[in-house]
């Protein structure tokens, strides 16, 4: 049942993943060669990038529709109004601060719902898109938090499915890199799977037919 209603809002195959576990040495090696300017990889065989189609293929995310943007309040009354609205819980103030949700408070409740109902049903599904959103799709280097400025996107269950989420996705995924490639930062955030990913296209496109073919002239 729960599986039919995270395939309406494209969120399944996210759902499916589990838990994402980087190879710090590679990504590493991936940000040696990252250059801002052009948003691509300098390897020997030419210069290689994530596409919004990769993030399709990896995540099975919609990358048409509409901008996953919004304004948001940063009051402590309007976090609690949307919580509740969304998850139907009452946040406990400790929890939740500076526009951001814990996790662990978060996977709690979804895991109290009892799914006997459809509005049960819909708000653990929100639950679990709204954890993937932090803790895989635009996640920090905490992975403890998600930003409250997703939740008016999942207010209303019929419209999550419109969102270009992937899009979003490969945006906070090059801010992520371009972050990291800077001298003075010595720590990573973004989705994972994406980076570890890239190396694997490259060898899938250039290495079998033994050409130099760039995507960047």
């Amino acid at each position: 049942m729960v599986d039919n209603y995270l395939r309406a809002t494209e969120f399944y195959h996210v759902s499916r993943i589990g838990v994402i576990r980087g190879f710090h040495p590679l990504l590493a090696a991936l940000v040696e060669r990252w250059r801002s300017e052009t948003h691509t990889f300098v390897l020997p065989v030419g210069e290689v990038t994530v596409t919004v189609e990769d993030v399709a293929h990896t995540f099975g995310l919609p990358i048409d529709g509409e901008p996953v943007n919004g304004w948001t309040d940063s009051s402590s009354d309007f976090l609690q109004s949307q919580i509740i609205a969304i998850f139907g819980r009452e946040p406990v103030v400790s929890q939740s601060s500076k526009s951001y949700i814990k996790l662990g408070w978060l996977r709690r409740i979804r895991d109290a719902e009892p799914l006997d109902t459809e509005e049960s049903i819909r708000r653990y599904v929100r639950c679990q898109i709204f954890f993937m959103l932090g803790s895989t799709l635009f996640a920090d280097k905490s992975t403890a938090y998600t930003h409250a400025k997703y939740l008016p996107l999942l207010r209303d269950f019929e419209r999550i499915h419109t969102y270009s989420w992937g899009s979003a996705c490969l945006a906070h995924l090059y801010r992520a890199i371009c972050r990291r490639s800077r001298y003075d930062t010595k720590e990573m955030d973004g989705p994972p799977n994406a980076w570890i990913e890239t190396p694997k296209y490259a060898m899938k496109y250039f290495y079998p037919v033994r050409l130099l073919i760039p995507i960047v002239q």
